[in-house]
């Protein structure tokens, strides 16, 4: 079936022209699919690079070579590079500052580009202007110069890498974080790009005191107007799609039992801007939704989780907690993805499959969500409120993407999607296959 799927796509990719941007992270390399599977996509970026690599001439090694992601896809198929992602902001800072230091950033992205062999790079600050991870740290007032720095920054890569590398942008989902997409500034900044990767998702996050859909129709079609508003053309745009599920603690005294959309959540956000531990995401990957082996064993060594095939020995309390996105390593202070050791890792939820949990089970809550989750059909998005354990689930379904290539990337005549990311949907490809599915149709 996925096969007579790609072979159609491809066909209708060479009348039509129709991108299928995929980014591919570090986090989530285990049971990447081969090329019969992923000769759909048409761009294959592969995150992430820091921004501050290239504000010297210091040489970047990516996390696998380019020939080797390369054999991952079809023949066609681009291999990008992506520099920054969430919580990296510092080095475009830095870089976008003057002109003398825009062209010295442009000039080592073009050298790495070059010297590695990748078709093109993707600049994924999130975001100019403000509202980054480090927005309390340092307020948005503070960055009021990268709005305009930010096009200049974009011109000054696309002189250096020139027309024959392709140039594309991740830009925000919600209207709040668009400080740097005016309609003064959107001209300039499209202008450089060949794609933009629209991150339609994340559209309820730590920052929100209610419960809502994180990528719904209704939303994400939002997020195209908003672009649509300055000034950017429907054919460079991607329609972003999230391979994972988001999940929130709702505030016990809410009532979330008759009005689950907007019900009040606990707070999720500690004042200096840090996550509080009580909301996360959970991947569609085997690691977090396959039932583990019969025969699990306890860990002798004190690793432990899906990739050591291992359980968590009880007298640690140990947890074993997921790699959601790239994110969420550095917001967990894991260093292993696949396994995880002691107390200071409970706050987050735990996964019971392989951990004796001393809290919430994110696992249990998640198989009630799958099974007894619901539609909200005038919104277009999934959603479940677990009331044994306060917690509000939301997630994209294949129904809801489809509702999205009609309503949407058909409607909107929208030029591609994209995806985050191949590796978080590991169990089944059920969401890879409906993307697929709905560029054919």
């Amino acid at each position: 079936m996925l096969k007579s799927l790609v072979f159609s796509l491809m066909a209708v990719q060479a009348a039509m022209g129709s991108r299928f941007a995929m980014y591919i992270d570090q986090y989530h390399t285990v049971d990447l699919p081969g090329s019969d599977q992923t000769q759909a996509i048409t761009h294959a970026i592969m995150a992430f690079a820091p921004s501050k690599q290239f504000n010297t001439d210091s040489s970047f090694t990516p996390f696998e070579t380019v020939e080797t992601m390369r054999k991952r896809f079809g023949p066609d198929t681009k291999v990008m590079i992506a520099i920054g992602g969430w919580g990296d902001t510092a080095g475009f800072s830095d870089g976008a500052k003057d002109e003398a230091s825009r062209t010295r950033y442009a000039k080592n992205v073009a050298t790495m580009i070059n010297n590695l062999g990748f078709d093109g790079v993707d600049i994924d600050w999130e975001y100019p202007g403000g509202n980054g991870e480090d927005y309390k740290k340092t307020p948005n007032s503070q960055k009021t110069g990268e709005i305009e720095a930010y096009p200049l920054f974009l011109q000054a890569i696309r002189d250096a890498i020139g027309k024959d590398k392709i140039l594309s942008v991740a830009v925000p989902g919600k209207r709040g974080d668009m400080i740097a997409f005016t309609k003064e500034q959107g001209p300039k900044i499209w202008s450089s790009v060949d794609m933009v990767n629209v991150m339609s998702y994340d559209l309820m996050n730590r920052r929100d005191n209610v419960t809502n859909h994180h990528t719904s129709v209704a939303g994400s079609l939002d997020t195209i107007k908003a672009y649509k508003e300055i000034g950017l053309d429907t054919a460079k745009m991607n329609l972003g799609f999230a391979y994972y599920a988001k999940w929130f603690t709702t505030d016990p005294n809410s009532d979330c039992a008759e009005h689950p959309i907007g019900c009040a959540v606990v707070t999720l956000e500690n004042p200096d801007g840090s996550d509080t531990g009580k909301s996360g995401a959970l991947t569609f990957e085997k690691s977090t939704m396959a039932s583990p082996p019969d025969n699990l064993k306890t860990s002798t060594d004190g690793t432990c989780g899906y990739a050591k095939g291992t359980k968590c020995p009880s007298v640690w309390k140990l947890v074993f907690l997921f790699s959601l996105l790239n994110s969420t390593k550095t917001l967990l202070g894991l260093t292993n993805p696949n396994s995880g050791t002691g107390d200071d890792f409970c706050q987050a939820g735990c996964l019971s499959d392989y951990g004796e949990c001393k809290g919430i089970s994110v696992t249990d809550s998640w198989r009630r969500a799958l099974k007894d989750g619901k539609m909200d059909e005038q919104l277009g998005g999934q959603y479940y409120w677990d009331s044994t354990v306060n917690l509000f689930w939301t997630w994209d379904t294949p129904e809801i993407i489809d509702r999205k290539f009609k309503d949407i990337v058909a409607a909107e005549k929208l030029g591609g999607v994209m995806a985050w990311s191949l590796g978080e949907d590991t169990l089944n490809w059920e969401h890879l296959k409906e993307m697929q599915k709905g560029l054919v149709q």
